[in-house]
């Protein structure tokens, strides 16, 4: 029996990457050590990446409990008036872990914008289409992918918001 390199770790299929799959897009599998609330500081130190290429997956929703998912840099946080102000709507806030769960289908910290569960408006903090690759969500907590951020505009529609403040 060949032994196994300890470099590559075999990670199962996700709605996420099934649905990358499907649609032809190339991604690298990033898995690492999932720490609880380590968030996007610990997946970018633990995988060698900037922070600021990790982009992480919030589901919020609008004043009428409206689900919609925002991508935004990992090292910053979303500014909901400005985003509210954007998409039209009198206000924008974070869903509770819940609620996020049931609309997305992923548990907190494993959520990706790939393959939800239902169908919901995605925006993109527009700076995060000017840089080459950005890793994401692939669908499990302690897995992202490695991606081309135009596929977020290209296969999910998202709509490039400027709603970004330093953490």
């Amino acid at each position: 029996m060949a032994k196994k390199d300890s470099k590559t770790t075999h990670v199962s299929e996700t709605p996420a990457t099934q649905w990358l799959k499907a649609q032809g897009v190339a991604f690298t599998g990033l898995p690492y050590d999932y720490v609880e609330h380590g968030g996007t500081a610990h997946s970018a130190a633990s995988l060698g990446l900037d922070e600021h290429t990790v982009v992480k997956t919030l589901v919020m929703q609008d004043q009428d409990a409206k689900p919609l998912i925002v991508l935004m840099h990992g090292d910053c946080k979303v500014s909901t008036k400005a985003l509210a102000r954007q998409i039209g709507a009198k206000s924008v806030e974070p869903c509770t872990p819940e609620v996020a769960n049931r609309h997305s289908g992923y548990l907190v910290g494993g959520t990706s914008p790939f393959g939800t569960r239902k169908t919901m408006p995605v925006y993109i903090e527009s700076s995060i289409l000017e840089l080459p690759r950005i890793a994401i969500n692939g669908g499990r907590r302690g897995f992202l992918v490695q991606i081309e951020p135009q596929v977020c505009v290209r296969l999910l529609g998202a709509t490039p918001v400027q709603c970004a403040l330093a953490e």
